[in-house]
């Protein structure tokens, strides 16, 4: 007979899900042997998406001094961490940093800015230049993380300057959120995912796993992001910063924990590209390169917002001895790249896999 394992990756190969109770039993249940997991979350990979690694860099584009309470972030105005503070860098910085993004391998530079979110006026004139500026270079294609939107008219905005793809992470589960951030809701969260999709935008969001949350709450996210459906999932370890709440509280998990957590997403979401992201050098160490055999479809290559990242030149030799090919190349005249040419539709609520 067939193995727990064995019976879900063939219902996921099949177009079926994995539910809520069942992604908990892989996350909690330690007779389940880790390698059987994530065997079957690489050849799920495999059938549904293949050897490309998706490549991205991110820039901090305006740090510290931020409103919100998010008990995770280095940035937030509430907490006492040192993080270097500075406004919104210009349209000139941000194509510098594109190149730098090219240069190593990535594929899109992600602009993040620490701030409740965008209103109509000069910070938005000023982003929307350098998006222009990043979208017009070529290089890569201009990603944002600019926080909340509230206004339609914003997300069009950022659309007709030339934004490929926005990011806003749900974080963590819906029942966990007031535990981590209190300043605003998760459905503030959605409602922003809904207009950037809603203006023609890919939507990126994911979330931080290791802040708190039991092994439950970790299968909920994962469904809650299969519910949004988004273009790209980022998962995220948390990286504890001294000085903000989670960072006094909670320890990095282990690199096994980690490596289940990546395969349990993976057969939850099985066509969605899955990018493990920050924390990944702290927790998972030496094993990172396992990431993409636990079903990992993406990595951020350089640093993050506060922190250094693995040098990207490491990063690209272990895709390459794996076997997989970095998704990056220089773009030739009028071609667009990355995820599939138009944003994903939003799913149906209660429809099984899409075709």
């Amino acid at each position: 007979m067939p193995s727990f394992v064995q019976q879900l990756e063939e219902r996921v190969l099949a177009g079926g899900e994995v539910s809520v109770d069942e992604a908990t039993r892989l996350l909690e249940d330690d007779s389940i042997a880790l390698d059987e997991l994530l065997a079957a979350a690489d050849r799920v990979r495999r059938r549904f998406l293949g050897d490309e690694v998706h490549l991205c860099s991110i820039v901090n584009a305006k740090s510290g001094r931020c409103s919100e309470d998010c008990g995770f972030c280095a940035q937030s105005a509430r907490f006492q961490t040192g993080v270097d503070e500075y406004g919104l860098i210009d349209a000139d910085a941000a194509e510098q940093a594109a190149g730098r993004a090219a240069a190593n391998g990535a594929e899109a530079l992600g602009l993040v800015a620490a701030w409740r979110g965008l209103k109509p006026g000069k910070e938005l004139d000023r982003v929307c230049e350098a998006i222009e500026r990043v979208s017009a270079g070529g290089a890569v294609h201009a990603d944002a993380s600019l926080g909340l939107i509230d206004d339609p008219d914003v997300a069009r905005r950022l659309k007709q300057a030339g934004l490929h793809t926005y990011n806003h992470n749900l974080e963590t589960a819906r029942s966990h959120f007031g535990q981590v951030v209190d300043s605003h809701s998760w459905e503030d969260r959605v409602r922003t995912l809904e207009l950037v999709r809603e203006a023609g935008m890919h939507v990126c969001s994911g979330g931080i796993v290791g802040m708190g949350e039991t092994r439950r709450q970790r299968a909920e996210l994962a469904a809650e992001l299969r519910e949004l459906d988004p273009d790209m999932v980022p998962l995220n370890f948390l990286n504890p910063i001294e000085g903000t709440p989670l960072g006094a509280e909670h320890a990095p998990m282990s690199p096994d924990e980690a490596l289940r957590c990546i395969a349990v997403f993976r057969l939850m979401l099985p066509k969605h590209h899955i990018m493990v992201a920050g924390g990944r050098e702290v927790v998972l160490g030496e094993q990172q390169d396992r990431m993409y055999a636990a079903g990992a479809s993406a990595t951020m290559v350089g640093d993050y917002l506060t922190t250094g990242g693995r040098a990207a030149s490491d990063d690209l030799a272990a895709i390459a001895a794996a076997g997989y090919t970095a998704r990056s190349r220089p773009l030739g005249a009028g071609e667009t790249r990355a995820l599939d040419p138009s944003p994903r539709p939003r799913r149906v609520r209660g429809e099984g896999a899409d075709a």
